[in-house]
């Protein structure tokens, strides 16, 4: 079986990066599927952390709808939440509490929400999980979002947590990651975003990512302009690469998932890439070792003047194929930077 795995669309953002609401980037996927018998939607497909579903489920409906169409009813849709769009389960978790597993099936109108993504990937079917899915005997996916409970500030960039927080230790169960606690500045930019008028909203996303930049050891706040981008993006690689990928490790052997490999989204990184240092992207030990699908979304801080092929690039997927080691794709390499923004 064939499988595709993308993240990150956040469909539906008010700052609308969010590169799939134009026509070729979401051609560019509906022709990928036709190659392939699954596809998983790790994490964070809609944006409902700004608090707005009505407004974003209109924006989201043509671009599910035209998934679940071309996918058709042989065709098979894993849903997989993260935290942007964990409103559509999140009763539902807390009812669940230690019962929660690894790979938990969840009714798919557990919340009224759920149902209507679901209806709108129809006639596709629909499965959906968290808060992770085995999607074969040896690979784990996972959005990634637990990471951030090993990371200060709570958000896709960031430094070790140390002390704050109740971290969850060894022979931890996803449940322990719920309830987690410590600061969140991903939630507090999202009500931000949220209320302020677009042009202050914008402002707020720009000292967001100052804050994450002052997150970096001896990285001056100065290199947030956009005309630094490609500096910005590379110091924030290096960051991922000292902070994220180890921490999503921490999250994998506290939780005991034996895989072989883990794919995630949440970090916006694609990779790994040519280019990457593999052992950067694996355990301790050498296990698991771990792919990232990158997003979907045009992110002008990493972006500004840059070409593809780029880390930060929108259009990321992880490639599942049987018999051979889960691989990067950047579907949307080709496009020319005015068709995304």
């Amino acid at each position: 079986m064939r499988t595709l795995v993308v993240s990150d669309f956040h469909l539906g953002t008010r700052l609308r990066h969010d590169v799939l609401l134009y026509p070729e980037p979401l051609e560019r996927l509906l022709t990928q599927l036709d190659n392939v018998d699954r596809l998983v939607l790790l994490g964070d497909i809609v944006e409902l952390l700004e608090g707005r579903p009505g407004p974003v489920m209109v924006l989201a409906a043509p671009v599910l709808r035209a998934i679940g169409a071309r996918l058709g009813p042989e065709g098979e849709i894993v849903l997989v939440p993260g935290n942007h769009d964990a409103l559509l389960v999140r009763d539902w978790v807390v009812r669940m509490g230690g019962a929660l597993g690894l790979d938990s099936i969840v009714p798919p109108d557990a919340s009224p929400l759920l149902a209507h993504v679901v209806s709108l990937l129809a006639p596709a079917r629909v499965r959906v999980h968290y808060p992770g899915v085995w999607l074969s005997g040896t690979v784990w996916g996972t959005h990634g979002h637990y990471l951030d409970r090993h990371l200060l500030p709570e958000s896709t960039f960031g430094i070790t947590r140390g002390l704050l927080g109740r971290l969850p230790r060894d022979g931890a169960s996803p449940v322990d990651y719920e309830s987690a606690g410590g600061p969140s500045l991903t939630r507090f930019e999202a009500l931000m975003t949220r209320w302020l008028p677009r042009p202050l909203a914008a402002m707020f996303e720009d000292l967001a990512d100052l804050v994450r930049a002052a997150t970096m050891p001896r990285v001056p706040t100065n290199l947030l302009p956009r005309d630094m981008a490609p500096l910005t993006s590379v110091l924030l690689g290096l960051q991922m690469r000292r902070a994220s990928l180890p921490a999503l490790a921490r999250v994998v052997h506290r939780l005991g998932v034996s895989a072989e490999w883990v794919v995630f989204g949440h970090v916006h990184r694609l990779g790994p890439l040519p280019g990457d240092d593999p052992l950067r992207w694996q355990g301790p030990g050498g296990s698991p070792r771990m792919a990232n699908t990158g997003c979907w979304l045009y992110e002008p801080r990493l972006l500004h003047r840059g070409r593809p092929p780029h880390p930060y690039w929108p259009g990321g997927a992880v490639l599942i194929e049987p018999g051979r080691a889960p691989r990067a794709l950047g579907l949307l390499d080709g496009l020319d930077p005015g068709a995304l923004h």
